[in-house]
């Protein structure tokens, strides 16, 4: 695949109308394995039409119809989507669950049977609030109808480039803040995850973090965030040899799970961004298994989970091309280590025993 020479672009998205465009140019693919049944881990609804950046039910609902078997979908906070506008600032999260659940009342007719997006719900909670975070948890928890499954207070900063364009910025050191803890102690009562989005620079921090709470599941995005564009991209072999050792650290510790995906975003550095047409599965697999392999290496299947992070990694590949590249990228798997990373880790992390009983009763 040929990839413009254009020098690298600021890390920002391209818009919805550029990313249609580009995607237009792709030839019409079909998904491999279509009776292989997921559980996308991680997606995002955000924005209108009128937005230059939005995804909105309608475009999941084309991206789920490419022809993948996705069961169901776990709905992760991102960019105030639906916050409330009024009211206390701790509360205003709560119109995205509110949102979600809207949205999703009813599961959606797919070509291959019914999907039920936002089975689960990862909400943002502002942990800094330490002990007063009860209450907005309560809220979440009634807001979701039952479907709250964990929360989501993004931690990921960087003290170069890619930091310097971050909106909101958390505060240096956030995981190891002692207001942050004394809200992260609340979650373990109500049995509910937190997802970690985090820079491999701030692995370390989660360690400690685990260590301090043993009992609650920590769920890592994105494997971790080994950072590639900008400044990194002259450090790519030293930031991935620091990346793996954390990894294989972490994953002694036995209450952290990780999500495979999050590599077509554009801080990554693999460039796919850059081609004249998107890349195909047989083109992205290549350069995502060692990062799939170190995962897989260190925590087995049964902690690992495939995410699609949609629409972030639609500035890459399409929704289909992804799950083909993870489909090829463990073709040589057994069925049942395959069923863990595709549907079974994540049904176990965000408890949703019965897609698992679902997924279990399709043939491959």
């Amino acid at each position: 695949m040929k990839r413009s020479a254009r020098p690298p672009r600021i890390i920002l998205p391209r818009s919805t109308s550029e990313l249609a465009e580009w995607h237009a140019a792709a030839p019409q693919v079909e998904a491999l394995e279509p009776s292989l049944p997921i559980i996308d881990a991680h997606h995002h609804l955000f924005g209108t039409a009128a937005d230059a950046v939005h995804y909105e039910l309608e475009d999941l609902y084309q991206d789920l119809g490419s022809g993948h078997q996705i069961l169901a979908t776990v709905y992760v906070e991102a960019y105030e989507s639906g916050w409330r506008k009024t009211g206390p600032a701790s509360m205003r999260p709560v119109g995205e669950v509110d949102m979600i659940v809207d949205v999703s009342r009813s599961p959606l007719q797919m070509p291959y049977g019914q999907c039920q997006v936002g089975a689960g719900i990862v909400a943002h909670v502002d942990l800094t609030l330490g002990d007063a975070v009860t209450d907005v948890l309560d809220a979440h928890l009634a807001a979701s109808k039952g479907r709250l499954r964990g929360v989501r207070h993004c931690a990921a900063d960087d003290n170069g480039t890619l930091g310097s364009l971050i909106k909101n910025r958390p505060r240096p050191q956030l995981l190891l803040d002692t207001s942050f803890r004394r809200g992260f102690a609340s979650l373990e009562a109500r049995n509910l995850v937190f997802d970690a989005w985090i820079y491999h620079t701030q692995l370390g921090e989660l360690i400690e973090l685990a260590d301090s709470f043993p009992n609650t599941i920590i769920v890592l995005d994105h494997i971790g965030g080994p950072l590639g564009a900008r400044e990194w991209g002259m450090k790519r072999d030293e930031v991935r040899a620091g990346w793996q050792r954390n990894i294989r650290e972490l994953a002694s510790r036995p209450n952290i799970t990780v999500k495979i995906g999050g590599m077509g975003m554009i801080m990554f550095g693999f460039g796919f961004e850059h081609s004249q047409r998107p890349p195909t599965a047989f083109e992205l697999a290549p350069e995502w298994q060692p990062y799939i392999e170190t995962c897989l290496e260190a925590f087995g299947t049964n902690r690992c989970m495939f995410e699609s992070n949609f629409p972030e990694d639609k500035q890459s590949c399409s929704y289909v091309e992804l799950w083909n590249a993870f489909k090829l990228a463990t073709r040589k798997m057994s069925d049942d280590e395959r069923r863990d990373l595709f549907y079974r880790t994540a049904c176990q992390a965000y408890r949703l025993p019965e897609f698992a009983e679902l997924g279990d009763s399709i043939g491959l």
